[in-house]
């Protein structure tokens, strides 16, 4: 499994989310720290134990 992220340096901070969960925002020090911190949120997020997990999804129409 490899969820896309979309990240960005803001003065000292790498900020970061998934893709798939856009609402959901982290951050680190370091782009490798930013990483691990997203693989936790991932994790959290797809757990099931927090209710009303905002999500995207692609919706096809023929």
């Amino acid at each position: 499994m490899k969820p896309k992220y979309v990240y960005w340096q803001d003065e000292e901070m790498w900020l970061g989310y998934l893709e798939e969960f856009p609402s959901y925002w982290t951050q680190g020090e370091t782009l490798q720290e930013l990483q691990e911190n997203l693989i936790d949120l991932y994790k959290e997020l797809t757990s099931g134990n927090i209710p009303s997990v905002l999500r995207v999804a692609e919706l096809e129409i023929a």
